[in-house]
């Protein structure tokens, strides 16, 4: 099979050789995951660099929350959020800044300020101007599928066949990015773990990634502290969800994810490169 490339910022990545770490930054008062702990902008920085350090080779900016029933936030207040954390880390991390937003207002204000990936949740449904704005500015883009929205999205998922209806989404948004003028190169998708699917679901789109491929397309998967693993294991708690998220990013690059979007980074990327030497050494 041919390498699995993808552009970002004009450089090509090879994430079939080597699977990309995706730290997670939230800065927001109401996550699911971390409560609002890097809400205060110095923290939020200091956490990025510290992300940077351990192994993330992209730093994932979010400035509103998705979690289920989570309320929706003006472009102004996203912006203000995100951008004193971009324009604070541009200069201290070589890791590659991705902006999580459904708002071309926000991806713009990113861009200006130093981001270099477009993470769309929506897959460019959200703001209909978004796929012509991510050409133009020739940025990498991530498309993620979810069902319904983050008000709605887990209030009775329904599927007829979870893994086709995602990878017909895939080809679908991939023809409109192309149409919209994206370079093919500069395209990634995310399945949406937990984003409008159940514990089956969910288990179903890890265990068939390699069908959800997309004209070899990268893959980017997060799984990370989410409420699915929780089910898994029997545990509502937060801090049981740890130990599993980093036996899934040892895992899934063997199943064809790309990038792993994480939350303990250091964990994460110690069990990637271990997984990873001994999987190269037995090829």
């Amino acid at each position: 099979m041919s390498a699995t490339l993808w552009k970002i910022d004009g450089r090509t990545v090879d994430v079939s050789r080597r699977p990309m770490i995706m730290g997670v930054l939230n800065v927001t008062p109401d996550s699911f995951s971390d409560g609002g702990e890097f809400f205060e902008t110095e923290r939020a920085i200091d956490h990025a660099v510290r992300m940077a350090q351990e192994g993330a080779q992209i730093i994932d900016i979010g400035g509103e929350s998705t979690r289920p029933r989570a309320e929706s936030i003006t472009a102004e207040e996203e912006i203000a959020r995100v951008l004193p954390v971009i324009q604070g880390l541009r200069d201290r991390v070589t890791a590659r800044i991705s902006i999580d937003t459904s708002k071309v207002e926000v991806a713009r204000a990113a861009l200006d300020a130093g981001a270099v990936i477009i993470n769309d949740v929506t897959a460019g449904r959200g703001d209909e101007k978004m796929l012509a704005f991510a050409a133009e500015r020739k940025a990498a883009i991530v498309l993620m599928h979810m069902q319904g929205t983050p008000q709605t999205m887990q209030v009775a998922p329904h599927y007829d066949d979870v893994v086709a209806e995602v990878a017909d989404f895939f080809r679908q948004q991939y023809w409109r990015a192309i149409s919209s003028g994206i370079d093919p190169m500069a395209i990634a998708f995310d399945p949406g773990i937990g984003f409008g699917k159940t514990l089956e679901h969910n288990l179903e789109l890890l265990r068939n990634l390699p069908k959800l491929r997309c004209e070899n397309r990268p893959l980017v998967v997060g799984v990370s502290r989410k409420s699915f693993i929780g089910k898994l294991i029997g545990s509502s708690e937060m801090t049981d969800r740890k130990a599993p998220t980093i036996a899934l990013t040892a895992l899934l690059p063997e199943r064809g994810a790309n990038v792993l979007r994480v939350h303990d980074v250091a964990d994460n990327a110690v069990a990637l490169h271990t997984a990873q030497t001994i999987f190269r050494a037995t090829a």
